[in-house]
């Protein structure tokens, strides 16, 4: 094999990236935005599924309260589509996480609030 075919397949050589370490601190905030926002949407959804099944056996129409449970996943493919950015996929892990777990984090944790409040 002639030596220079692989710079001509390949180009020449370059050594790899150097490894980016994830930095304590902000892997346990990011750890706990998510645990927060985990536990309120599960509050949430487990709050209006109870409503949901009360209303329906009941007898009464269950049309309004299916939208707002579809908010969930809707959130979800939003956080998704974010994290799959070019510059968001180009941080470190634990900044992306700690990212879009600030992202999600503030709307169901204050639904989630009101909901205790509300309902006791």
């Amino acid at each position: 094999m002639n030596p220079s075919t692989r710079t001509a397949l390949y180009g020449p050589w370059q050594p790899s990236a150097p490894v980016r370490r994830d930095r304590p601190v902000v892997v346990v905030l990011a750890g706990l935005v998510w645990a927060v926002t985990a536990l309120s949407v599960s509050w949430v959804g487990g709050l209006a599924c109870v409503a949901l099944l009360w209303t329906a056996a009941a007898g009464d129409p269950v049309g309004g309260l299916v939208p707002l449970l579809l908010l969930i996943p809707a959130g979800a493919a939003g956080l998704t589509a974010l994290a799959r950015t070019s510059r968001v996929r180009r941080m470190a892990t634990s900044t992306r996480m700690l990212l879009l777990g600030a992202l999600a984090c503030p709307v169901p944790t204050a639904a989630a609030v009101w909901l205790w409040v509300v309902a006791g």
